[in-house]
């Protein structure tokens, strides 16, 4: 049996911990009575330790700003459900900011009002994000979004947005959004 106790607040017990106080719940809840809190696990944000590096530096090509696309949508394309639609941008590491409370990809259909509303997110099993730093020391990275079309999709046009953050060497973290061309869902 593999034992995943150390990665866990109260180790090889925790499994204990939940039986217990999740009887406790069910018993409150059948008998229709209040139960006390208990005590809040220890917040341990200050004792955790980090072994990858710091991002030193994010950078792009002459020209190029983070949130442009590498690779975009082919212009005039149509899509139905089942197939995939891709874009690469050019960003920075995803370590600068972990977007916990955000997105880094997000897929938006135009509405009949002609404004773009949100979709599809990467917490949607259909929508990937890849992130990809193709050379060991170089500062470019990629973030690839795909969105493989799911068969609830509804016809009209969408686009793929990417939002990050990226570092200058010796400067503090900015955020960035891109955004791909427009295509087309058919049914």
């Amino acid at each position: 049996m593999i034992s995943q106790g150390a990665s866990t607040l109260y180790g090889p017990h925790t499994l204990s911990g939940y039986i217990q106080e999740f009887e406790k719940l069910a018993t409150s809840l059948v008998q229709g009575t209040d139960i006390a809190p208990g005590p809040s696990p220890p917040d341990l944000l200050d004792k955790q330790l980090g072994f990858l590096p710091g991002v030193v530096a994010d950078g792009t090509p002459s020209g190029v700003d983070f949130g442009d696309c590498k690779d975009d949508v082919p212009a005039n394309s149509s899509y139905k459900a089942g197939d995939t639609v891709y874009a690469q941008f050019y960003t920075g590491c995803p370590r600068n900011d972990l977007l916990t409370e955000g997105t880094y990809a997000l897929v938006e259909v135009l509405d009949a009002t002609a404004k773009w509303q949100p979709a599809y997110d990467d917490d949607d099993w259909s929508v990937k994000y890849l992130w990809s730093r193709p050379m060991k020391y170089s500062t470019y990275s990629f973030g690839t979004v795909e969105w493989t079309v799911p068969e609830s999709a509804q016809p009209g046009v969408y686009r793929i947005r990417h939002f990050g953050a990226y570092k200058r060497l010796f400067g503090e973290v900015k955020h960035f959004t891109g955004t791909s061309s427009a295509f087309v869902v058919t049914i």
